[in-house]
């Protein structure tokens, strides 16, 4: 199981702790750890929160996120910048919400790289982390295994991009739905996949279609096999599904399948057999749909 190990810090922000820890909890194959420089962590909410004050073995495979903590405080000690920087160095993912940011910079992670933090301190972390290149006015920001998110919330963002990095965006998307958010886009950055970019709604009985079409939407499913296992009518289903997402159960399965295989022809296939990798009997849909993208 990948380990993820939070770092807590006097004063954090609880929602910047459990809004990535509760992703990675529902999310398969997470150990989750919880680290500090002292046993009791006061949170800036008055809840106090117990900690390890060891470490954990960590791998490569591992990652440590910092959440942030109240503006005005500096609670991460020389030690512990250390440990992260170290983690980064023999190979692991460091990531942060919020002031976590400063904290990153701190152990000189942000250096040359592209960061972002909550909107009233990006001034100060370009100002005090000069060597860094702060980015306004998006979620989050991955660059050469440091991944930044912006305030608060953002970190349920962070933790579903690094989840559908690891298992892909279907289960992304099944992990937004337990937790009923949105599956957010990245600022302007268009979202890796329809599979994400159709799930901000709060249709159930369209959610479980989605689910059956993300993992067989390389197989034949007859809308009348769709609506019977979602225990509503074909007419039903199309007009709920259109509601919630825009387009018709083929028309998303259709572009499940035109994403895989731009992603096969990318990666040398041919459009014959990326056509028949994702379903297809023939290249003939598949270059009509191409064309009309």
């Amino acid at each position: 199981m990948r380990r993820v190990v939070f770092v807590l810090t006097p004063r954090l922000h609880l929602l910047d702790l459990a809004g990535p820890a509760q992703v990675f909890s529902t999310a398969p194959g997470y150990r989750l750890d919880y680290v500090a420089e002292t046993p009791s962590v006061p949170s800036w909410q008055g809840v106090t929160l117990q900690a390890a004050v060891r470490w954990p073995a960590l791998t490569a495979d591992d990652l440590v996120l910092v959440p942030g903590w109240r503006d005005g405080y500096e609670p991460v000690g020389p030690a512990m910048l250390r440990r992260i920087a170290a983690h980064h160095a023999a190979g692991g993912t460091v990531a942060s919400v919020c002031s976590g940011a400063e904290a990153l910079a701190r152990a000189g992670l942000l250096d040359g790289r592209r960061c972002t933090t909550h909107h009233d301190l990006q001034d100060r972390l370009a100002r005090q982390f000069p060597r860094a290149t702060v980015v306004r006015d998006v979620l989050f920001v991955s660059d050469g295994r440091v991944v930044t998110s912006a305030g608060i919330a953002s970190g349920i963002d962070l933790a579903l991009h690094l989840v559908a990095q690891r298992h892909g965006p279907a289960v992304a998307a099944r992990v937004a739905r337990e937790m009923v958010v949105y599956a957010r886009r990245n600022g302007d950055e268009q979202q890796a996949s329809a599979m994400l970019r159709h799930r901000a709604h709060l249709s159930d009985v369209v959610h479980r279609v989605q689910d059956r079409i993300d993992a067989q939407f390389t197989a034949a499913l007859p809308l009348g096999e769709l609506a019977s296992g979602a225990g509503v009518s074909e007419r039903t289903l199309t007009r709920l599904f259109e509601s919630a997402t825009g387009r018709t159960p083929l028309r998303y399965q259709q572009q499940l399948r035109l994403e895989r295989a731009e992603y096969l022809i990318g990666h040398g296939a041919t459009v014959e057999s990326a056509a028949r990798a994702v379903g297809f009997s023939d290249a003939r849909m598949l270059r009509r749909l191409r064309s009309r993208t």
